[in-house]
C-alpha cells in the first residue's frame, strides 16, 4: 500500500515540476499558483507513504541513502510551502520542485523493497539525529534555490533586463530574506542532529566521534555553514556573497550526505 502512495506522489511532483517551469516560461504566475497546490497534493501523498513506512518497519523513515533522499525532498517541499505563503514567492517553485524531483527519482529504487537495517537503529536518538541533520540539509537546499534565483534577478536588474521573466521572479529582498532564514536555522538543526548522533555513536559504537569519512565530510560541511552564518550576522553578508556561499555550503553538504556513500567505505548506512 505504501509504494502506492510513493508512485501517486512522484507522478504529481512530475505534473507540478512542470506546472512551475512552465510558468516561468511563459510568464504567468497564475500558472505558478495551480502548480503550488499540486505541490501540496504531492507532499500530502508524500506524508502518508512516509507514515506508512515508519509504522509498518519501526525504523525512523531514513535508515539508509533511498529512504534518506525521499525525507529530504519531503522536507524540502514542506518548507517551500511554508517560505510561499509566507513570501508569496510561488515562482521559486521552479528552482525547488525540480530538486525534490530529482531526489524523489533518485530515492525511487531504493524505497520500492522492504527497510532492512541494524536493529540497533530503533532508538529516538537515531531517529532525532536522522530528522535534525536531514531537516538541517533541507534548509540548507532551500537557502541554495534561492541564491540561485538571486543570482537570476540580480543578474537581469544589473544587464537592466527589465521584462516579463524580471516581473514574475521574487524580489531580490524576499529571496535575500528566505536565504538568511534557512541558513540561520538549517545550521541550528544541522548542529543539534550532529550532536545527537554523537550521543548514540558514543552508546553504540563505543565512540562519540570515530573519524568515519562520512563524519568528516558532515564536520567540513558545518563548519562551512557556521562561516556562512558568522558572515552574515556579524559580518553583515548580503547579497550576491551570501548567494554564492549558500551554493557552497549546499554542495558539500550534499557530498557529505550522499557523496560519501558513493566513493568511500563508510559505517553509516543510512
Amino acid at each position: 500500500m505504501d509504494i502506492l502512495f510513493f508512485k501517486a506522489a512522484l507522478a504529481v511532483y512530475l505534473a507540478s515540476t512542470a506546472g512551475f517551469i512552465g510558468s516561468l516560461l511563459i510568464r504567468r504566475v497564475a500558472l505558478a499558483r495551480v502548480s503550488a497546490w499540486v505541490l501540496t497534493s504531492a507532499f500530502a501523498l508524500h506524508t502518508v507513504f512516509i507514515a506508512l513506512r515508519w509504522l509498518g518497519s519501526g525504523y525512523s523513515p531514513a535508515v539508509n541513502l533511498p529512504e534518506a533522499l525521499s525525507f529530504i525532498a519531503w522536507a524540502i517541499t514542506a518548507i517551500y510551502l511554508a517560505f510561499q505563503i509566507w513570501t508569496k514567492t510561488r515562482v521559486l517553485g521552479a528552482f525547488v520542485t525540480p530538486l525534490s524531483l530529482a531526489l524523489v527519482i533518485a530515492s525511487s529504487s531504493g524505497v520500492m523493497g522492504t527497510v532492512e537495517a541494524d536493529q540497533s537503529l530503533k532508538t529516538y536518538w537515531v531517529t532525532a539525529h536522522v530528522f535534525l541533520s536531514l531537516t538541517g540539509g533541507a534548509l540548507f537546499a532551500l537557502a541554495c534555490c534561492s541564491a540561485l534565483m538571486y543570482l537570476v534577478q540580480d543578474s537581469l536588474i544589473r544587464g537592466r533586463k527589465i521584462h516579463g521573466l524580471y516581473r514574475v521572479l521574487p524580489s531580490l529582498g524576499d529571496l535575500d530574506r528566505i536565504n538568511h532564514f534557512s541558513v540561520v536555522w538549517g545550521f541550528m538543526f544541522l548542529t543539534m542532529g550532529i550532536i545527537s548522533g554523537s550521543v548514540w555513536a558514543g552508546t553504540a559504537w563505543g565512540s562519540h566521534i570515530s573519524w568515519d569519512p562520512k563524519q568528516i565530510a558532515t564536520l567540513a560541511a558545518w563548519f562551512l555553514c557556521g562561516l556562512l552564518l558568522h558572515q552574515r550576522l556579524v559580518i553583515g553578508w548580503k547579497g550576491r556573497r551570501a548567494a554564492f556561499l549558500s551554493i557552497g555550503a549546499f554542495a558539500i553538504l550534499l557530498f557529505a550526505f550522499v557523496g560519501v556513500n558513493l566513493f568511500f567505505t563508510t559505517i553509516h548506512t543510512f
